[in-house]
């Protein structure tokens, strides 16, 4: 057994997590809720989308709360951007504009038209134009690639699809030492044989430690599947405070991967996160008030089952490093 002796993590919760949710989440509630992520010691936070209001209401404010959240030194702050469009009004925040921009794509074509009125081959049509502003401004860029296990509509993804999006993707210019490839298990189906098997296939194109991976754990297998691909050398994980996700074009998947959960298998496995398991639940805490119901993260129930401190307490003490 070889575990990477630091794994990098990104919060998407503000993003990821809250565009699913059904009511909206006030503007007051999400800077809070970032403010707070910012200082777990997580390593980026993905803060808002620049998607048109129409289509995701809940992140209509992107503007507003990229203006009015803290900017400690050491964490990035990123955003989803769906097209030019979206890249002009981030960029139009002047020195407030996230530190990093997310483009999307998929591997599953169904899924690319459901989710994006269009195939794969246009959306990276569309990413082209935002790529070169990002690197023309100093960006890196994120680039989402969904459905990299399964899809809900076409079942079972061949992982030599998810090589070619990837091959189309370092056409644009993308450096896979620069910026991020982030491979998306969208409907939380895979198991850890599954996740070898898509490394197996972008070996000698793209390296694991140059990947994210981002896992959803609508089958209770996220945790396995991510233990899986640090042994394969991937050291860089999105995940989700308390569990929160879902995906509107994914019918019946759950949440992310859940932060608590994957720092504290980290830590109990001495591996580095840098990342404080308390001020992750006092996030947590935070926005399943505002929700107004308990997150589904195993940590985070386990935590508030027992009253909080004893679960967190033992997992801090337990890692190589402090945060």
């Amino acid at each position: 057994m070889t575990l990477p002796h630091r794994v990098r993590i990104t919060d998407v919760g503000p993003r990821d997590g809250l565009q699913n949710e059904a009511g909206v989440v006030p503007l007051e509630a999400k800077v809070a809720f970032v403010n707070q992520l910012a200082r777990t010691g997580v390593a980026e936070v993905e803060a808002s989308s620049f998607v048109s209001p129409k289509w995701v209401p809940q992140l209509g404010d992107a503007e507003a709360l990229f203006q009015r959240i803290d900017r400690p030194s050491g964490v990035i702050f990123s955003a989803l951007v769906p097209n030019e469009r979206g890249f002009d009004r981030a960029m139009a925040l002047g020195e407030q504009r996230p530190d990093k921009i997310s483009i999307f794509t998929a591997a599953s074509e169904t899924f690319s038209q459901r989710n994006t009125n269009a195939t794969i081959a246009e959306t990276i049509e569309r990413c082209a134009p935002v790529v070169a502003g990002a690197q023309q401004a100093g960006l890196p860029v994120r680039v989402y690639i969904s459905c990299v296990v399964a899809c809900p509509y076409e079942g079972a993804i061949a992982p030599v699809k998810v090589r070619e999006v990837v091959e189309r993707l370092m056409q644009l210019g993308l450096d896979p030492d620069g910026d991020d490839f982030d491979l998306g298990e969208t409907i939380g189906v895979a198991a850890p044989n599954d996740i070898e098997t898509l490394y197996d296939e972008l070996e000698d194109l793209i390296e694991p430690r140059q990947t994210t991976l981002h896992l959803h754990d609508t089958r209770g297998t996220a945790l396995a599947c991510a233990y899986a691909a640090m042994q394969f050398g991937v050291v860089r994980f999105d995940a989700s405070c308390g569990g929160l996700g879902g995906c509107p074009y994914a019918p019946g998947a759950a949440g992310n991967l859940a932060t608590e959960d994957l720092v504290y298998l980290c830590r109990r496995m001495h591996c580095e996160t840098g990342v404080s398991l308390d001020r992750l639940l006092v996030a947590g805490r935070q926005i399943a008030g505002t929700l107004g119901r308990s997150l589904p993260g195993r940590v985070f129930g386990a935590e508030s089952a027992a009253g909080g401190g004893s679960i967190s307490v033992a997992a801090e003490s337990t890692g190589r490093g402090s945060s």
